[in-house]
């Protein structure tokens, strides 16, 4: 199955609902692919959260990135300080409220080891480190946002 990205598949079903809004007769109502359309191009998760994580992750490469389901997934990334270890993370939103649960960090560690990469443990506080990360900057978007 080939997955699109959001943006692009939001943009190919926004443009194929388009024609139908043309379809009003002489009604003065609202055709209802105007309220199809606005809904394909809404956030489905806390965009607080959301810009935040991305934000947050911006360094890492961008494999998957899915603002309706709340599913952000990035590619291996090596710290150039450290090339012999590299991190994946995959960031879900679980919710449209900006609340401490709604945010969940899942972390996968490779090391190198003779040419080959070999999964390694990844430190509990360093997922808990990377969700207050994200929350903080959650909140400091929203308190400038509110003003």
């Amino acid at each position: 199955m080939v997955r699109l990205p959001a943006s692009l598949s939001s943009g190919l079903l926004l443009a194929a609902l388009l024609p139908l809004a043309a379809c009003g007769g002489g009604s003065k109502e609202r055709p209802k692919a105007d309220l199809a359309a606005s809904k394909v191009t809404t956030i489905g998760v806390n965009a607080y959260l959301w810009r935040a994580t991305l934000d947050t992750l911006s360094f890492m490469p961008m494999v998957q990135t899915d603002s309706n389901g709340g599913v952000i997934v990035t590619d291996w990334y090596a710290n150039p300080n450290t090339p012999n270890e590299r991190m994946k993370l995959t960031v879900s939103i679980l919710d449209q409220d900006l609340r401490a649960d709604a945010v969940r960090v899942a972390a996968s560690r490779q090391v190198n080891q003779n040419g080959q990469w070999v999964d390694a443990p990844v430190a509990a506080a360093t997922v808990q480190k990377l969700e207050e990360i994200i929350l903080t900057k959650a909140r400091d978007l929203r308190r400038t946002a509110i003003g």
